[in-house]
């Protein structure tokens, strides 16, 4: 088959459409996620066949080397609920060994069925293997009902203590709250222009801020794609903890989705179900668990690596050095 490098306006504005009918389009093969994986400096391609597609992002390393990665993708034909994959990823896999790649990384819904490939389970937890989808198609107190008791008392403890949430363009105060989460809860954080350039220049992205006292003390950014809100980034002041105002901002969220005609609301990553204490998302899908909804399940990341002595020794680098 032919694939191509889809470059033309004609042929990525039918890409668009495609993404956004596919059964298992997501955001992360979208334009819009392209345009801000571009603004983050990363080089992003689309590759198409007369049956598949797959946006991939390339980030750049050092020693000229790179990685690809194919997030919530390949988009291919479906075959009784799975994935039938042809050629287009060992295209990609092939253009990746001219990049100087040291791994590409994809990450459908389905299961990938007849893949000829040398792959591997990936260690990262880029793309979540489990989450959390509201249903934003019920009323309001439908979605409060379905919510574990100590959500909904959570989401009243802030309003008790006069919690205030508005939308806000203010990522100072955002990556202010973020550095002390990320110390707090000893995660890595993102720099600021990274978070700017999500509120910027990704479509559909969006910032809550809530606000006590007129302080900021807990900070929220969304996305919404073609029906669906994703809750993506949050961060608190610990010395604020006792006004739950996480518990505010997500149903402020919700709420911001559902009038803005979205259905549903995807709490973006949990610990899967059958995972043990060591996952390094248990502590969040506790929180995530108070508000309900329906648990989804997704393959796990896989790995195809293609230069493995260069990407052990880059990896060695990183720990001696950090």
């Amino acid at each position: 088959m032919d694939i191509r490098l889809l470059t033309s306006v004609e042929d990525l504005t039918a890409y668009d459409l495609r993404v956004k009918s596919h059964p298992q389009g997501q955001l992360w093969q979208s334009l819009e996620w392209k345009k801000y994986q571009e603004a983050l400096g990363r080089d992003v391609r689309i590759y198409q066949d007369d049956q598949s597609s797959a946006l991939v992002v390339i980030d750049r390393t050092a020693f000229g080397l790179s990685t690809w990665d194919v997030p919530r993708g390949p988009l291919t034909a479906m075959d009784n609920g799975q994935l039938t994959m042809n050629n287009v990823l060992e295209y990609i896999v092939s253009e990746a060994r001219k990049d100087k790649s040291l791994s590409v990384y994809f990450s459908p819904l389905k299961p990938i069925v007849h893949c000829p490939l040398s792959v591997v389970h990936s260690v990262r937890h880029e793309q979540p293997q489990a989450t959390r989808i509201i249903d934003l198609t019920k009323s309001e107190e439908e979605i409060l009902a379905q919510m574990h008791q100590k959500g909904r008392y959570n989401i009243k403890v802030a309003e008790k203590h006069g919690v205030m949430i508005e939308q806000s363009q203010d990522i100072d105060a955002f990556y202010e709250l973020m550095k002390k989460t990320s110390e707090r809860d000893r995660f890595g954080k993102h720099s600021k222009n990274h978070y700017g350039a999500m509120l910027k220049h990704l479509p559909g992205a969006f910032l809550m801020i809530a606000q006590h006292d007129k302080k900021p003390i807990a900070g929220l950014m969304g996305v919404l794609w073609n029906g669906l809100g994703v809750y993506y980034y949050g961060a608190s002041s610990h010395a604020y903890r006792a006004l739950m105002a996480p518990y505010a901002l997500q149903w402020a969220a919700m709420r911001h989705c559902k009038a803005s005609g979205y259905h549903s609301y995807d709490l973006f990553g949990i610990a899967p179900p059958s995972s043990d204490s060591s996952h390094p998302w248990v502590g969040i899908s506790d929180f995530k668990a108070k508000f309900g909804g329906q648990v989804i399940e997704y393959p796990p990341e896989r790995e195809i690596v293609i230069r493995p002595l260069l990407k052990t020794l880059l990896s060695l680098k990183r720990k001696l050095f950090r």
